[in-house]
């Protein structure tokens, strides 16, 4: 049985088509991604805007017949941020339904977390230990407690790249001022998080290796362009250890370049151009909240979870979730 993932995200609508490959996990058959900024200006007013819905149900549509020229039994589509937070998302959810042919779930900030775990596990073939999943996304960034196969905690906080670049990064290239206020805003909520939603964080890495593991946009685009990677390799990204110090290097980097010079960056898509800097922040302070040296890159991640759960429920894998293997090579 063929199956198709839509990962359909605040910034980009990801695309998978897989198949059993005998042995609990998948093999690829397809795979696209397209940046429509489905959550552009979605600020102050929780509103989605004409132009990025026209964007984004085009790229669905798509999708769909990429998904059904490939024979995807199953289409498997979910919603995150955006459309959690919007006012007009029924009437979204509508127009995909008659539009696109899709009908897209809105899945929750944790069973976001939970899927993408999914993912990022089989991509990394995660041993036993504890480690923290960071997901930065557009409109809201994830992080995930695990202990081995036990998920002890899961926090969706605000703090996406798209909302905070339009927030706060105003001019080009960013001016210090702007660049401080987000790193406060990171830092401020980092610290509530550490310490008053998940405050086991600090007890339990007491004394314990910390693992920090990222997935999504920013963090792979970070890794390509510290491998200078033109273009785009999944085999090398996938596990690429980006250190705290490079992160910090790369910012700085980043944030010295006007928009036009940063769109031809080795690594960078260049539709990712103006939010990898709020992007950068984000990684870099949680990072220094979390006391880690380093990030391991996951290039799997939500999409492909979704892939997975989607053949679990299909009864097409016979192994449990953790089980799960993600093609490599």
């Amino acid at each position: 049985m063929r199956v198709a993932a839509i990962d359909l995200g605040t910034n980009t609508v990801r695309l998978l088509v897989g198949e059993p490959d005998g042995s609990g996990g998948f093999r690829p058959l397809f795979a696209a991604q397209e940046i429509t900024r489905l959550g552009q200006d979605l600020l102050p007013g929780g509103v989605l805007q004409q132009e990025p819905i026209r964007r984004t149900l085009a790229v669905l549509r798509r999708f769909r017949e990429a998904a059904e020229t490939h024979q995807a039994a199953v289409i498997a589509a979910v919603g995150t941020s955006a459309l959690r937070e919007a006012k007009n998302r029924e009437a979204f959810l509508d127009r995909a339904r008659r539009e696109a042919g899709l009908q897209v779930r809105v899945i929750s900030g944790d069973e976001e977390v939970r899927l993408t775990l999914l993912g990022v596990r089989a991509a990394l073939r995660i041993g036993p230990g504890q480690l923290v999943l960071m997901d930065i996304g557009g409109g809201s960034t994830e992080f995930l407690l695990a202990d081995g196969p036990e998920v002890r905690a899961t926090v969706s906080t605000g703090l996406g790249v798209v909302k905070l670049s339009e927030t706060y990064l105003r001019s080009d290239p960013p001016l210090p001022t702007e660049l401080a206020a987000v790193r406060e805003v990171v830092a401020a909520r980092m610290a509530r998080l550490c310490t008053q939603e998940i405050p086991e964080w600090e007890r339990t890495t007491q004394g314990r290796e910390r693992r920090l593991l990222g997935t999504a946009g920013t963090v792979t685009s970070l890794a390509a362009i510290d491998l200078r990677l033109d273009p785009y390799d999944p085999r090398r990204v996938n596990g690429h250890r980006l250190t705290r110090e490079t992160v910090g290097a790369l910012f700085q980097e980043l944030a010295a370049l006007p928009l036009t010079r940063r769109r031809h960056i080795p690594g960078l898509e260049p539709a990712r151009a103006d939010v990898i800097v709020a992007g950068a922040l984000v990684c870099l302070g949680a990072m220094e909240r979390l006391g880690v040296p380093d990030i391991v890159v996951s290039d799997g991640g939500l999409r492909e979870g979704v892939l997975l759960d989607a053949l679990r429920r299909a009864g097409a894998s016979d192994q449990s979730p953790d089980q799960a293997r993600f093609p490599h090579g």
